[in-house]
């Protein structure tokens, strides 16, 4: 099996595009920041798991454009699909071994991944795939050093997830693992 490397680290969430404009004009970085900043602090606020995957379906999809958002959680070695929004279903509510589909890749290797042509990737489980309108994806994990799931981008074309919009899914993610730790230290304490 071919080795996998993390490609890239977003450093400060400014990074987007390919240096030709695309969505990387000033306009377009100082919306998606007031989203993120937004986001961020609702997702900070909120008082529950389900608020929170609410939270974030909607604004990745908003400030990636994606046509499909998932929220994965991990559960030990496999994965839980405990919610989504998207154009039409994807797996919510469904678990997979965390060894075999890109969520659990990311998670175990703890670093995004972004997929433009699926068929191109042997790390991408095809048959579950097929029945879908996704053509490409990018996964961020929540959480860095232990993931506890992952956020998930799909698009029904064929497209190159920018940096920008890895970095938006990241910041989201670091939020919803801020808030994840707090609500589970908030139980443990009662």
């Amino acid at each position: 099996m071919a080795q996998w490397r993390c490609s890239w680290r977003c450093r400060d969430g400014e990074s987007s595009g390919n240096g030709q404009g695309e969505p990387g004009d000033v306009k377009t970085k100082r919306t998606n920041r007031q989203g993120l900043t937004q986001a961020s602090a609702r997702i900070a606020k909120a008082i529950g798991l389900p608020e929170i995957m609410a939270i974030v379906r909607t604004s990745a999809r908003d400030m990636t454009g994606a046509d499909g958002v998932t929220f994965v959680l991990r559960e030990v070695d496999q994965v839980y699909y405990a919610d989504e929004s998207a154009i039409r279903p994807l797996w919510k509510g469904q678990r997979f071994p965390i060894s075999d589909c890109i969520s659990g890749w990311s998670i175990l290797n703890r670093c995004p991944v972004t997929v433009p042509i699926l068929e191109n990737d042997p790390r991408i489980p095809l048959d579950l795939y097929r029945t879908t309108f996704v053509k490409s994806l990018a996964i961020v994990p929540i959480g860095m050093e232990v993931p506890i799931g992952t956020i998930g981008a799909y698009w029904a074309i064929r497209h190159q997830a920018t940096e920008g919009e890895v970095a938006i899914l990241e910041g989201l993610a670091q939020s919803t693992f801020t808030a994840i730790v707090r609500l589970r230290d908030l139980a443990s304490s009662d």
